[in-house]
């Protein structure tokens, strides 16, 4: 049973057939040819949609796109580039750390690279920057947005491995921090060897205070969502919700850039958006299930254990799948499908559940940046008016930062275990 599913699941791929629908047809397909009660189909979909931490992914979808309708996207990159931009290769260096603001707001790669991607492979290629650096370091640090709170792929994961889904994202803190940190000093040594320019703009201390204030109220926004997660007064729901009433606040009281129409549109991306998540979520479910069922995780479990015993081998050997995996599968089908089968054996190994969230998001969000089937290529692709191949090209350096955050991920349980236990005594 198992077989025939993956097989057919594996052909619809291959001819182009949409992640989602090649899920839920591939199982609906093996479902009848084996017997099994049709009913199931809705069952298992509805079900799985049945979850109020889904109901964050909606809403930070909708808190991002409001954030960037007000048009502050802009006027953080210039404060943070007011300064730090004088340095040698300074807007390199803004556009990570810009990405790691922003991160507390969008929660997903794509998003961060479509708000802020135009505007800093602008400024870098301005400035004299190859286009295909500028184009790289944009997709690499958008990889941040993923792993700091709110983040909708470890939400996501949260909600199939029955792990808590505030105690994940607060997980993701440091190592989103220790990827901010290899790619500033990778870029530090790039600036050098490369000669990368300086920043010519010497504004002064007025003009930095005015633009710290003008920004701030949208500065703050992912403090008030990660005070609110830390502190324990909101849940992802909860924290996504507030987020989105702060921005309509800011952005009617005290930008007053924000129009109705522009919410309006904000809408009608968060709906199309959310459908395609939740339509992969609702057709991985009867996937799983048909998994499942043939007792696929069992197996799986019960191989992994008997190759070792070792949970740094067997996180060792998951990495490796999961890159291969981000390679030819978007990421979010990735986790619907895999997590549910190897977290159970992993945990029994050892390996702690929110070390183990980690590492699975990381992974999948490097095969971002890996052909043929990362989203963040394609999109940067149409944004710098590039072709795939020189995007790939500009990537390739940037993996080497990630890959040695993901190492050091794997390797030591307290970079991803700290912070939470510390915040739970």
């Amino acid at each position: 049973m198992s077989l025939l599913l993956v097989l057919l699941f594996a052909g619809m791929l291959a001819i182009g057939v949409p992640v989602a629908v090649s899920l839920g047809l591939s199982a609906a397909v093996t479902i009848m040819a084996f017997g099994l009660p049709v009913n199931v189909l809705a069952q298992r979909a509805v079900n799985s949609l049945d979850s109020v931490q889904l109901l964050a992914v909606p809403l930070f979808i909708l808190a991002a796109g409001l954030l960037s309708a007000m048009g502050v996207t802009g006027h953080m990159f210039d404060l943070v580039r007011m300064l730090v931009g004088r340095i040698r290769g300074g807007v390199a260096q803004v556009t990570v750390l810009v990405n790691l603001i922003f991160s507390g707001i969008s929660g997903a790669a794509l998003a961060d690279i479509g708000a802020l991607g135009k505007i800093q492979i602008d400024q870098m290629v301005g400035q004299g920057y190859r286009k295909d650096l500028a184009a790289g370091l944009t997709i690499a640090a958008a990889t941040i947005g993923p792993i700091f709170p709110p983040s909708i792929p470890i939400i996501i994961y949260a909600s199939v491995t029955n792990v808590s889904a505030v105690q994940l994202l607060i997980a993701g803190i440091v190592p989103a921090l220790l990827i901010t940190v290899f790619l500033m000093i990778q870029i530090g040594f790039i600036a050098v060897f490369r000669s990368l320019p300086r920043d010519d703009a010497r504004p002064p201390a007025a003009a930095i205070l005015r633009q710290a204030v003008f920004t701030f109220p949208a500065l703050i926004t992912p403090v008030l969502l990660i005070g609110g997660l830390l502190s324990g007064w909101f849940g992802p729901t909860e924290v996504a919700a507030v987020t989105v009433a702060y921005a309509l606040v800011i952005g009617f009281g005290v930008y007053r850039t924000l129009t109705w129409r522009a919410v309006w549109d904000s809408l009608l991306e968060t709906v199309d958006a959310t459908a395609n998540i939740l339509f992969i979520v609702a057709s991985a479910a009867v996937f799983a299930w048909v998994l499942t069922l043939d007792r696929v995780p069992a197996l799986a479990g019960g191989f992994l254990l008997g190759l070792s015993d070792n949970p740094l081998v067997l996180l060792f050997l998951v990495n490796v799948l999961l890159l291969l995996v981000g390679m030819v599968l978007e990421s979010i089908a990735a986790i619907l499908i895999i997590a549910p089968i190897v977290a159970p054996a992993l945990h029994a190994a050892g390996v702690d559940p929110l070390q183990l969230g980690i590492v699975f998001v990381l992974n999948l969000m490097i095969g971002l940046l890996t052909p043929p089937v990362g989203m963040s290529l394609y999109m940067v692709s149409i944004i710098a008016r590039m072709p795939v191949h020189t995007v790939v090209r500009g990537c390739a350096p940037f993996l080497v930062s990630l890959l040695i955050s993901l190492a050091v991920v794997s390797a030591v349980p307290a970079v991803t275990t700290w912070l939470p236990q510390s915040l739970g005594k």
